[in-house]
């Protein structure tokens, strides 16, 4: 866990520390929630601290309309706000759950409403631009190709490329064991071109250098499946900067981030017809409404082609 909140009693450090190590436990959470949290919890804290709180205990609706009231002024985002305010509500209720808040002072507070923005997506041309991008005669370009066939194949978020081991791949069934968010585990699909460059790229990875061992724990079980120059498990932002690269080459500077390549599988499986059920599957969503998101995307595209196609559109 990272270290404790600091300048602050330790009413606020010990609580907000007992509920990351629960969102951990009871939720999986990732370090990088984790760290959103903390920081979320911590300028919560100093908060609640400035207006004479000895301990988050103290807080009441009143004084947290006044934190809410805050942020908006200090110029935050609607989601930003709308993010803390959530992390607020979620401390305070574990607060009922431990025993030392008899309500949840953050429930009545709303966040703003927040305007959902369509996900942006490559075309097929363009997707296939990218692919080809990468130069597949040097080990960095095979695996890079590797990487984006298989993430635009599977609708991988980057934190589950980047967790794969070779023991998740099963190339000759066409299948990939992908470790999503609260752990949830489910089986991507690998395709015929993506199956091809992971096999390209794992031949090759066989010439890279193994990173070097402390000598003071076992050795691990786990072939990390995506490899830096030095041989260890690449990075989040390691598949960014190459995408960038990548993006650039390609022409298509601007255009997408890592999540693109997920938008754009999930926006072409359901323009190629694909159930929207079965896309919630794939791509690991544990409500149908986040899938939701993307049939908005295809029905605004077709709204646009029968705007230009259609002789009585006008």
């Amino acid at each position: 866990m990272p270290a404790p909140v600091n300048g602050l009693s330790d009413g606020f450090t010990s609580a907000i520390d007992r509920f990351l190590r629960a969102m951990v436990a009871e939720k999986g959470a990732s370090p990088l929630t984790v760290k959103s949290y903390r920081e979320d919890l911590q300028q919560l804290a100093e908060f609640l601290a400035s207006a004479g709180c000895r301990s988050p205990g103290d807080a009441s609706s009143a004084i947290l309309r006044r934190f809410a009231g805050g942020l908006h002024a200090a110029g935050y985002a609607p989601a930003t706000v709308a993010r803390k305010l959530a992390s607020t509500r979620s401390f305070y209720a574990f607060g009922q759950r431990e025993g030392w808040m008899r309500t949840n002072p953050a429930k009545p507070i709303r966040g703003p409403r927040r305007a959902r923005k369509l996900p942006k997506f490559l075309t097929g041309g363009e997707i296939g631009k990218l692919l080809a991008a990468p130069q597949a005669k040097q080990p960095g370009g095979l695996r890079d190709r590797a990487i984006l066939e298989l993430m635009y194949s599977a609708g991988l978020r980057v934190a589950e490329l980047v967790g794969l081991d070779d023991a998740d791949l099963d190339l000759r069934g066409g299948s990939v064991r992908v470790r999503g968010k609260g752990r949830r585990e489910r089986l991507g699909i690998v395709g015929s071109h993506a199956r091809r460059a992971v096999e390209a790229w794992i031949a090759a990875r066989q010439q890279q250098p193994r990173p070097p061992s402390s000598g003071r724990l076992l050795p691990s079980t786990k072939t990390p499946l995506f490899t830096n120059r030095l041989g260890s498990r690449l990075s989040v932002r390691g598949v960014a900067r190459l995408l960038e690269k990548h993006l650039a080459t390609a022409g298509l500077t601007g255009r997408a981030s890592p999540h693109t390549l997920r938008h754009s599988f999930a926006t072409h499986l359901l323009d190629a017809g694909a159930d929207i059920r079965s896309v919630q599957e794939l791509l690991g969503h544990k409500s149908l409404v986040t899938t939701q998101i993307y049939t908005h995307v295809t029905t605004t595209r077709l709204l646009d082609a029968f705007e230009k196609a259609h002789p009585r559109a006008r």
